[in-house]
Order: C-alpha cells, then structure tokens, then sequence
C-alpha cells in the first residue's frame, strides 16, 4: 500500500506524514514513487506484445520529478501547452514520444513544437490545420499531425470532463473527418502520421472506450482506401480512479476492449493516461487550525484550501479525509473547510472525524489535478510537493515565498 497505518500512524510507504510535515510544513503534496510506478506497469504490462507507446498525460501532475520517472519508465507525454512541453524536456523526456494536444495552440508553440521535433500535433480543427501548415513553412519543417475525432460516444462522466460529444470544444465531428483529412493529403508542409480521441475522465467501465476504439478503426479503415496511411491511433486517456465508493474496472480490461477493437491492424497504439496512474498515488497533508462551531455546525478549518485542491469547489468532488494519527480525539462530524475567503472553499463536507487543533489530516487521492489547479489567491504561497521512496522523503518543490508572489511587480512612479 502506498499509504497505511504503521502504529496508528499514516505513512507513505515507510516515510511517517508526521515526520514529512514535521520537516517540510503543511498543506504539502505527498507522492509514492512505488504507486505511480505500479500506476505505470498496470499499462505496460496491459499492451505487452502490442506495438504500443503510454504517452502519460502532463496536465494530471507536471511536478518535474514525476516526469523524470516516467521518462525513465519508458513513457511517453500528453502535452497541451508549450510550458508542459518545456517542463517534458527539462525532466529528460524524449520529445519523439510527444504528442501535442489541445485546442488553442498558438504560432510559438506549434513553432516550439516543430522545432523540438515532436511525435505529433494533434489538431482540433479546420483552421489550426492551416495554421500549422503556416508555420511548417515559414519554419522549412514539415509537421507531423493527426485530427482528434470526436466519436460522439458519452464516456458516463461528469459533464466537465466528458469532452468526446459531437457538441463539445474539443476535437472535429467525427462526419468531416474524412474531409479534413483529404484536406490535409495535398497539404506539402505536413505530414499525417495519425488519427486519436478522448471521449473524457474518470471513466470506470471499458464499455464507452471500447466503442470510441471501433469508431475510429472504422474511420482509419476508411482513410487507407482514401490513400491516407497512418501510423498510429491514439484512443487518449480518462480512465478513472476510486474516490468514495466506485467500482472502477481493472486497467487490463480498459486495454483489452481496446485491443479487440484493433484486432489485425498494425498501427502503434496510443494511449494517454494520467489520473490513473497518479490519482492514487499522493495525498494533501494539512493541520487543522481551528476548530469552530456555528450553532449546530461544526467546522475544522484547516491550513490547506481551494487554492491549494480546487477539486472539491469546482466539481463538488470527494476526496476521503482521514486523520493522520489514529485515536486523537473523539470523532463528530465536520464541514473541512480552508482560510480562503470564498464560501466554495473546503475539502469536504459531513465527515466523521476524530480530530482537535494542531491535527494532522490527510486528503486522499490528490496525486492528479491537485498541485496543478493551485493558486495564489488570497496571496497564498502554494504548498510543497514531497516524493516518498521507500523509507526516504525528498522535496520535489519547495514552498513559495510571500515576496516570490510579487517579485514579477512592479509599482509605476505615478
């Protein structure tokens, strides 16, 4: 287990959450370096003998140690900004393995990107297709791309992050595809190396992927009669993680509905997970401050807030809370709540808790879009990051300072 109870003390791995907050403070992000490996092999293990590249999603947790991990576990990487692409290779990422989403890349980046001679730009619409093309030129390279092709298969998430819809942003209608790819074949300045998808996060059955994947056979055989050869399919990411009381299906079943669906094609298989291979492995260390009661409501009011976990106030979303010591306080039940002046800030809501002033308590399940989605609202320096490794805890980030907040400021003499 990446995180249990040793003497009724959590732990990471064999690294005390007392003994990290001791040293490091709190709120502070807190990773298992065996977690997001299992994370990781849990795929690999899933593709072996399949022609195959596990392109780990950078959006999930672009902590620069976590990259390096996975640029040395063979991985690949899901970009959709030039800061992530610039993060990939600071880690020691190979950008032959980049593919390049995202649905409002600008001139500097896709030149950043041609530059750094990624594996692919994935394009999400007509006009980023002649603008690529624009740049390829001015630049004498040739652009490797691929459309991102809306299936139009519900992934059964939340509506903010079901994004495979004929009606959402992201991608072209799977019905002009085929045009747009003809487009693009009497384009000299790119290249079409591929044809993806992503029909959206936190998918807990393989049922709505597996149907994503036959669609998009059906249009890359389609595309090799219209003379259009590609080289891989890229079925994205979005599997789920358990946050309360999901049944989530094992990563290999994912796999294997995919695999059956490509049955007898040779293309490379792409797949972009990232919540499933973190999600699970960090969690948001914090110490209450107060603890406060409005009438019949009890609050702990802790040092971490929205700024520093944004899930909870932006999806309503779980995280389970535990105390980091067992058998401290008489358990009641609590409102989770954080400093920042917004009403939207707490951690959880209605959780039996035994716990006082001065507690450590731990978020669960904060490896994936937590340090991410931090700011620096109310003026609030963002936490620490800590990698456990066995029986060893290295800072991975360290804790902003209040003068490093403004120190990009300046006051105009007025």
């Amino acid at each position: 287990m990446a995180f249990s109870y040793r003497y009724g003390a959590l732990c990471a791995e064999a690294v005390p959450l007392e003994a990290i907050a001791s040293r490091f403070g709190t709120p502070c992000y807190v990773y298992s370096r065996a977690a997001i490996e299992r994370g990781y092999r849990a795929y690999a293990d899933a593709l072996a003998g399949r022609d195959a590249l596990i392109c780990y999603s950078v959006k999930a947790n672009s902590n620069l140690a976590v990259l390096a991990l996975m640029a040395r576990l063979g991985a690949g990487f899901d970009i959709v900004s030039g800061g992530e692409l610039a993060r990939v290779l600071a880690a020691g990422g190979d950008p032959r393995k980049v593919v390049f989403s995202g649905i409002g890349k600008s001139e500097a980046e896709i030149e950043q990107a041609l530059r750094a001679r990624i594996l692919c730009l994935n394009l999400e619409s007509e006009e980023e297709l002649a603008r690529v093309a624009a740049v390829a030129a001015r630049v004498g390279s040739r652009a490797p791309i691929a459309f991102r092709v809306n299936p139009d298969v519900d992934a059964k998430t939340h509506p903010y992050i079901s994004t495979g819809l004929k009606t959402s942003k992201f991608g072209v209608p799977y019905g002009e595809a085929e045009r747009l790819y003809r487009d693009a074949l009497r384009l000299p300045q790119v290249e079409i190396v591929g044809v993806g998808c992503h029909i959206g996060s936190q998918m807990l059955g393989p049922a709505p992927l597996a149907a994503a994947t036959r669609r998009i056979a059906a249009l890359a055989s389609r595309l090799a009669r219209a003379g259009v050869a590609l080289r891989h399919i890229d079925l994205g990411g979005g599997i789920g993680i358990r946050y309360r009381n999901e049944r989530v299906a094992p990563i290999a079943r994912f796999a294997a509905g995919c695999l059956k669906a490509l049955a007898g094609r040779g293309e490379t298989l792409i797949l972009d997970p990232g919540r499933s291979i973190v999600g699970s492995a960090g969690v948001l260390l914090t110490r209450v401050e107060y603890v406060k009661r409005n009438g019949a409501k009890k609050f702990l009011v802790v040092d971490a807030a929205m700024n520093d976990l944004l899930r909870p106030a932006l999806y309503d979303a779980w995280h389970d809370i535990v105390p980091v010591r067992k058998g401290r306080a008489r358990p009641h039940v609590y409102d989770v709540v954080g400093p920042v002046c917004e009403s939207a800030d707490f951690l959880g809501k209605r959780r039996k808790l035994a716990a006082g002033r001065g507690d450590l308590l731990a978020v669960l399940s904060a490896g994936a879009y937590g340090m991410v989605l931090s700011s620096n609202y109310n003026s609030r320096p963002r936490a620490a990051e800590v990698l456990a490794d066995g029986d060893r805890a290295h800072l991975v980030r360290r804790r902003e300072r209040a003068d490093e907040l403004y120190a990009a400021e300046e006051v105009p003499a007025l």
